[in-house]
């Protein structure tokens, strides 16, 4: 079967069919998210017969945007479970077809391509977003067309509140910063610091994320010198000198820093030029986490990276499939396993597998299955094809995914460990330990 690419609009969406075995489809993806990287966009597809009682699932995940370098992993993950599936029967009896979408890291651009994997591609479940301001809009739109989404990144506690309105159509693999925020706060106490000044992009993310270390921090003892007047910053900046010079200069013992990658690597820049940071630690989020964090900051003139030995936290994957997805990954990606890639394909995998439970390859069905095959009761399974065939044969299954049990609460969170990472000299990222919020 031909597949075939052409010119398109950074709003395309890539088609991905699951109608294609093998290397060939992860190799598409992953081609995808390293073409739209470099500011070019294309599409790929294939010329079949689309049948309508097929698993159709859509992906909205940024292969461009202030959080592409994240994407890369988790766009490649969604792909490797879908081919993985096919290869051992499909769902209901059919090849599952996925369409991914790149949303741009941005919420306008990501309601239009939800928008048509909903109404034009006419999916059961959507794998999305990253960026929790995205995810937001997105599943007002997909909950409101009873289409299933499962977020493997989105982690904002505004989710959580917003959860009821969303009617069970939503959920994420990711625990939400209500968790990650308190062990940053712990780290940041741990090591000595007890006055921190905080700086975060204005938007969903980092106002949630602010507000829950705050909490936190202060519930350990320790002070949070700017609360009266945050620093935040507009996610579109393309400067952040004024917003430096504001809390550096405030001499706190430590900067928490709540951003994404290309904004974030601009205040360590700048704070670095103004020559404000040079004994101030930084704590930095899963937001921040790049392996090109270093390079994108850049170097002092002595050739040294200026992140180097930031502080941040991310969350970790400590699941039981793990290893076997691990496995998996590495035999067909040839790399080591990327942040996000785990919680991606739980995502992916949870959608199949209620699909499978419920009998029905629609959203409806998907939601009706969610937390049987998530929470249990039933046979524990790690291998996403041995928990198909045992839905087959009517038995239920408890899914232990990579990135951890995935157990979802009522409002479709899970509570997850964390790892502390650093820039180390070299300019390479390193895992310190982890570190839990309770």
């Amino acid at each position: 079967m031909a597949v075939q690419r052409t010119g398109m609009s950074v709003r395309g969406s890539l088609i991905v069919t699951g109608l294609v075995m093998g290397l060939g489809i992860l190799t598409a993806a992953c081609q995808e998210a390293e073409t739209q990287k470099t500011g070019t966009t294309g599409t790929t597809s294939t010329t079949t017969v689309e049948n309508p009682k097929q698993l159709k699932l859509g992906s909205l995940l940024p292969s461009t945007g202030d959080l592409a370098s994240l994407g890369g992993p988790m766009i490649a993950s969604v792909p490797l479970l879908v081919d993985t599936v096919n290869q051992c029967g499909g769902v209901n009896g059919q090849p599952v077809t996925l369409v991914a979408s790149d949303d741009q890291t941005d919420a306008t651009t990501g309601t239009e391509a939800v928008t048509r994997l909903v109404n034009v591609e006419k999916v059961a479940g959507v794998v999305g977003s990253f960026a929790s301001g995205v995810s937001m809009a997105a599943a007002a739109i997909t909950s409101r067309n009873k289409v299933m989404m499962i977020s493997p990144g989105s982690t904002s506690p505004e989710l959580t509140k917003k959860s009821k309105e969303f009617n069970g159509y939503w959920a994420r693999t990711a625990p939400s910063d209500a968790y990650q925020a308190p062990a940053m706060a712990k780290l940041a106490y741990d090591k000595g610091y007890r006055k921190i000044a905080t700086i975060v992009i204005n938007n969903d993310y980092g106002r949630g994320f602010e507000q829950e270390f705050i909490k936190a921090f202060k519930s350990l003892g320790g002070t949070v010198i700017n609360e009266a007047k945050p620093t935040r910053y507009d996610p579109k900046a393309t400067t952040l000198k004024t917003e430096a010079a504001e809390v550096f200069g405030s001499k706190p013992d430590a900067v928490a820093a709540i951003m994404y990658v290309e904004s974030g690597s601009l205040l360590l820049k700048s704070a670095y030029e103004q020559g404000l940071s040079q004994n101030i630690p930084v704590l930095l989020p899963d937001g921040m986490y790049s392996d090109d964090l270093a390079k994108k900051v850049g170097q002092t003139k002595d050739g040294k990276y200026i992140a180097a030995g930031v502080l941040g936290t991310i969350p970790g994957a400590d699941g039981t499939a793990l290893a076997t997805f691990t496995k998996i990954w590495e035999a067909q990606l040839k790399r080591p396993v990327g942040a996000y890639a785990a919680h991606s394909w739980d995502a992916a995998a949870l959608l199949v597998l209620a699909a499978q439970a419920s009998g029905k390859n629609t959203g409806e069905g998907i939601q009706s299955k969610l937390k049987a095959v998530a929470n249990g009761p039933g046979e524990t399974v790690t291998d996403v094809c041995e928990g198909l065939k045992l839905l087959k044969a009517g038995k239920p299954i408890n899914y232990q995914g990579a990135s951890g049990n995935v157990d979802l609460d009522g409002n479709g969170d899970v509570i997850g460990s964390y790892d502390i990472w650093t820039v180390k000299e070299d300019g390479t990222i390193g895992k310190l330990g982890n570190v839990k919020s309770k």
